[in-house]
């Protein structure tokens, strides 16, 4: 994303919280089930890609002196057909539901559209399309009170550098300034950063919508990236995380899943949860307490991620059982009795998976394990998704009314 975009979209967000609703098409756009339509996040009068009354989506790319174009859906390249006006143009199969990414391969070289706006993921910048839930009325915009989406800068004195963060504020918080408030610390996923939960996500109006229902109560979202330490190329059998498993083991992303760097992808962050919960407990949560009308103790704190950032969850929140009392796994493992240090502070685990996912099969039974261990546990396998972003919209939509509950 441009320099001029990027800060276009944050005053945005900061003015009004209605998140990428203002951008490019119009917001029914993401539920335009059964017809023909542009993608919701192309430029301003750009026709494709576009999303078919199928599902799915025909894509078009003006370069008459390339030899080969192809397009990557979701990390898998595609081959486009040349046109006399030199357009290359390709329909997909069926797509699933939600969100998705997607560039253009150029004789070789990794571009992105620029009929559509650009995203982060699989460690590079990407484009986006979106194909309509009958079921996604939770995630669109609506005429109920919104909150405010901000982009604060804090610095970690432990690691001598400036933090960007995005914080979600309830529809309430600037109208009762004596109200305090629960904070959720929400992760993004590999080859992500702290922007994802909104513009892929759509926390906000997936928040904003779910209170104006009744079924959640108000709470402070932050969305910050877990990278803390030097460049590295993501190497097979290379460093891990501790706790992350190996490729290829039970639950973990197939090839071309997101986090999976695509060929030719910049390095990606090397990541130590160890290194991030010092970030966290020394410098973030004392900044957002003293920034932000937070309640500031264990029972109202909650950390929540998807993927790498649900390993990275587990990791610090079972490390610091002082700290979070609610822990939520988004495609990302699950938790045992065992792992527990005091059980006595854990309110509740959340763990969901996409029905696709190789981890899907295990989580009803690990809920019910913590539940025979006197530890709240509750599991969601999202119906037909796989490691993507309706799986943990879902997910979120899922997690949030068990927050905080008094």
């Amino acid at each position: 994303m441009n320099r001029t975009l990027c800060l276009a979209l944050l005053l945005i967000l900061s003015a009004s919280g209605n998140g990428f609703a203002q951008i490019g098409q119009a917001s029914a756009d993401f539920n335009a089930v059964g017809k023909a339509h542009p993608s919701p996040y192309n430029v301003y009068g750009a026709q494709f890609p576009r999303i078919e009354a199928d599902a799915r989506v025909t894509f078009q790319f003006r370069a008459p002196d390339a030899a080969k174009v192809q397009v990557s859906i979701n990390n898998k390249p595609y081959d486009m057909v040349k046109g006399a006006d030199g357009n290359w143009t390709y329909t997909s199969e069926p797509q699933d539901l939600g969100y998705h990414n997607y560039w253009m391969i150029v004789d070789g070289a990794m571009v992105l559209d620029p009929a559509t706006y650009g995203f982060i993921g699989y460690s590079h910048m990407c484009n986006g399309f979106e194909i309509p839930d009958p079921d996604g009325g939770f995630y669109e915009l609506k005429n109920v009170p919104h909150g405010n989406v901000l982009l604060k800068n804090y610095y970690s004195k432990t690691f001598n550098t400036w933090r960007h963060i995005f914080v979600y504020t309830p529809p309430d918080y600037d109208k009762n300034p004596s109200a305090r408030y629960p904070v959720l610390y929400l992760q993004h996923g590999g080859g992500e950063d702290q922007r994802v939960w909104i513009e892929m996500g759509r926390t906000n109006l997936i928040l904003d919508n779910l209170i104006a229902e009744g079924k959640v109560k108000p709470f402070i979202v932050v969305m910050e990236t877990s990278a803390v330490g030097p460049q590295m190329a993501p190497v097979p059998g290379g460093p891990r995380p501790a706790g992350t498993p190996a490729p290829g083991a039970p639950g973990t992303r197939a090839p071309g899943a997101p986090g999976t760097p695509a060929p030719g992808a910049p390095a990606r962050r090397a990541f130590s949860f160890d290194a991030y919960a010092d970030l966290m407990i020394k410098d973030m949560i004392p900044y957002i307490d003293a920034t932000f009308r937070t309640i500031p103790d264990q029972a109202h704190r909650a950390m929540s991620g998807l993927s790498m950032g649900a390993m990275c969850t587990k990791a610090v929140t079972l490390a610091h059982p002082e700290t979070f009392s609610h822990i939520g796994l988004f495609s990302g493992g699950t938790i045992a009795p065992a792992e527990i240090k005091d059980k006595s502070k854990v309110k509740l685990v959340f763990m969901s998976y996409g029905s696709r996912e190789g981890g899907s099969a295990g989580v009803k039974a690990a809920a019910d394990a913590l539940n025979q261990a006197g530890i709240k546990g509750v599991s969601y396998v999202s119906p037909l998704t796989a490691h993507e972003w309706q799986s943990w919209r879902r997910s979120l939509r899922e997690f949030a009314p068990l927050l905080f509950k008094d």
